[in-house]
């Protein structure tokens, strides 16, 4: 990157109003290469534009943004993602820097904090919000294992078609999204549901919006 170029950032959110308050905010300093609202939008977007930095909410439709990153991570391993986000938990932060973001910064902080978390991204370390990186650091040392929580017991390909159900769609259009068949849906199904311990589908789909995987 050029010393005289401006860092190249690409914005996902599905929501309109924080996008536009990202671009106001971010806009002078950094070269915005547009806004994205859905998880695969924002793999097709990041592959074509090459970002240096990409903004992302962690809730969105489609593919959540964590799921995403670990996508764009398979094209790019050094991509640098910093997740904006409502979720002020610690098990949402662990995850996010376990899937390889560079930066953790909840909505409600200040604008400022986003800055600084893009500016010590780009410069090649790493950002958690000051309200929860004690926390994190401690839950890191004591060494837990990201698989012993419920949703590290899914598969990708699992956490792809749970989103999508959860969403509101049915299985035939889950396969028709995935290009997989909708017998292989039902299966992805019944194996969550066997892995959580589920009865129903219904309960499934309410551990998808407590996990975070779609807004409610």
């Amino acid at each position: 990157m050029s010393r005289l170029s401006r860092p190249r950032i690409l914005l996902a959110d599905d929501h309109r109003m924080v996008a536009e308050g990202l671009k106001s905010l971010l806009g002078a300093d950094f070269e915005l290469l547009g806004v994205v609202e859905d998880g695969r939008a924002l793999i097709e977007a990041a592959k074509k534009h090459r970002p240096d930095l990409i903004v992302a909410d962690i809730t969105m439709p489609h593919l959540n943004g964590l799921d995403a990153l670990a996508s764009l991570k398979k094209d790019n391993p050094q991509v640098k993602v910093i997740f904006l986000t409502m979720h002020a938990e610690v098990a949402y932060a662990r995850r996010a820097l376990e899937a390889g973001a560079v930066g953790f910064v909840l909505k409600h902080s200040a604008p400022a904090e986003l800055i600084a978390a893009i500016r010590a991204a780009l410069e090649g370390m790493t950002y958690i919000t000051p309200a929860l990186a004690g926390d994190v650091i401690s839950a890191f040392r004591q060494g837990k294992e990201g698989a012993s929580e419920p949703l590290g017991r899914l598969t990708p390909r699992q956490r792809e078609i749970l989103q999508l159900l959860a969403e509101g769609r049915s299985a035939k259009e889950v396969a028709s999204t995935l290009g997989i068949s909708s017998r292989t849906v039902e299966f992805h199904k019944y194996q969550m549901m066997e892995s959580l311990h589920f009865h129903s589908s219904a309960e499934l789909i309410h551990f998808a919006i407590k996990q975070g995987l779609v807004a409610i």
